[in-house]
């Protein structure tokens, strides 16, 4: 990237936010922001400067942050409590106006408005078991949410009241037990990518740009064949039974790549996307940051940070097609798990 942007990193065991400052190749650490019990995702408004963070606890909620882009300071502005519990995954949509949350204990979704960084009470909510990420269409006329527990991804069209009305079908189904957790949707807007956690595969999905609906293609492989990892399933531990254990997924190289980590073995693979769609197994794969939860590609697909759940740090790498290049490792906290460019 040419100019200086941010990386946030939360860090769940210690509830903190990392502010660093990217520039010239490097991390440099800015800020630590405390008080966020849990986090382990947030969605984040660069036009406003406002984080909007998931917090565990009796009751769980969303922080609204404002971001001082100069010292990497976040001070809480409002809050939402949320008594069905935390949230998994965060995303908003309408260009800041509504946010979209998925909780994987609660087992329920929901739609709510943004009013000047003010989180309102839910107006949808929907209930299947695992939820495990959310996101909107680029238009904010559609939301996808992804449950673990049924293998599959609900469909919806978002209303103008930001109602969640399903699609018909309502759901599609993804391979039985591959546990499907996070989905990324490719710039031309015709297909959904979603990341298996049992067995750890890149999931093609077509989308109607019209009607939102959404067609499985195909699948291909994002682990690494010569760690003869199991196939996991709900309930297990993978690190005892050296199952497959998947966990985020982002695009790169201009849709031609998506990159996916895998944490028992803690690896991350490129799996290849073809001008059609479709999609062909990760070929390389570096060990990067132990259990990498999450990681980001920066906006212009250069560079890479990774981070770990049992790790104080944080992996800088330069990014070369399917290759990956240590730059630099960063200290961040404890139980770091959700990473973003901002």
């Amino acid at each position: 990237m040419t100019d200086t942007a941010l990386v946030l990193v939360a860090n769940a065991a210690d509830g903190t936010l990392t502010t660093f400052r990217f520039a010239d190749g490097a991390l440099r650490r800015l800020a630590v922001t405390d008080g966020l019990t849990g986090c382990s995702t947030f969605a984040v408004d660069a036009a406003r400067d406002l984080v909007y963070a998931g917090v565990k606890g009796e009751p769980a909620g969303i922080l609204t942050l404002s971001l001082d882009r100069e010292t990497g300071r976040l001070t809480a502005r409002s809050r939402l409590d949320l008594p069905g519990g935390g949230m998994n995954y965060l995303a908003l949509a309408r260009d800041g106006r509504a946010l979209l949350g998925a909780s994987y204990g609660g087992g329920y979704g929901i739609s709510s408005p943004v009013i000047d960084g003010v989180v309102g009470e839910p107006v949808s909510r929907i209930a299947f078991p695992n939820l495990h990420s959310v996101l909107p269409s680029a238009d904010g006329r559609f939301a996808y949410f992804v449950s673990l527990g049924a293998d599959l991804v609900a469909q919806y069209a978002l209303g103008d009241d930001l109602g969640l009305v399903p699609l018909e079908p309502a759901t599609v189904a993804a391979p039985g037990g591959s546990g499907p957790r996070h989905l990324v949707l490719n710039d031309a807007q015709d297909a959904v990518y979603v990341l298996t956690e049992f067995s750890g595969e890149v999931l093609h999905f077509a989308r109607d740009t019209k009607t939102g609906a959404l067609t499985l293609r195909g699948a291909a492989s994002a682990v690494d064949p010569s760690k003869n990892l199991g196939h996991s399933e709900f309930g297990a531990d993978p690190r005892a039974n050296h199952f497959i254990w998947g966990a985020d997924l982002h695009l790169a190289d201009n849709g031609r790549r998506l990159w996916a980590s895998e944490r028992t073995e803690s690896t991350l693979g490129a799996v290849a996307v073809a001008e059609d769609g479709s999609v062909s197994a990760a070929e390389r794969f570096t060990v990067t940051e132990p259990q990498p939860r999450g990681f980001a590609v920066s906006p212009d697909g250069a560079h890479l940070v990774a981070a770990g759940e049992t790790s104080t740090t944080v992996s800088l790498y330069a990014v070369d097609g399917d290759r990956l290049e240590l730059l630099q490792r960063a200290e961040t906290g404890n139980g770091a798990n959700w990473v973003r460019f901002v």
